[in-house]
């Protein structure tokens, strides 16, 4: 398990050098930002299971905003791809799908960015009215 535990380490590593070699300083934060988060945010409910926030907004100012979409659509999934494998090492269960949402803020307290988390709602089958009985429906 040791040399489990090192070879994950050392892809953790090379994922970092080069996030901060192809998107330079933002993203890296972005990141710490986000991994912060989760682990603020972390409910303990049993020695077994700690379940945190699946849903996250980035708040980006305009400049960083722009400077990351110059460089594509790949922030979004290469910092979800990261959180999910943070939470999977820390053994974390997410509240629900994992969700990032990245949006343009012009009123940032640092001008740059602010990261929130939150569990998104549980809807219940039978929420959807009108649509029959869902929970004694027949499986097709």
């Amino acid at each position: 398990m040791g040399t489990l535990n090192r070879w994950e380490r050392k892809v953790e590593s090379w994922e970092h050098s080069l996030l901060v070699r192809m998107l330079r300083r933002e993203p890296v934060e972005l990141l710490g930002a986000l991994r912060r988060e989760c682990d603020d945010h972390a409910v303990v409910c049993s020695h077994s299971r700690v379940v945190v926030p699946n849903a996250y907004e980035v708040e980006l100012s305009a400049a960083v905003h722009g400077k990351l979409a110059r460089r594509g659509g790949q922030i979004g999934q290469l910092l979800a791809d990261s959180l999910a494998r943070h939470g999977e090492r820390k053994g974390y269960e997410w509240a629900g799908p994992l969700t990032i949402r990245v949006t343009v803020c012009d009123d940032l307290p640092n001008g740059r960015y602010r990261v929130t988390g939150s569990p998104t709602p549980n809807v219940r089958a039978d929420a959807f009215a009108g649509q029959g009985d869902p929970v004694s429906a027949p499986v097709r």
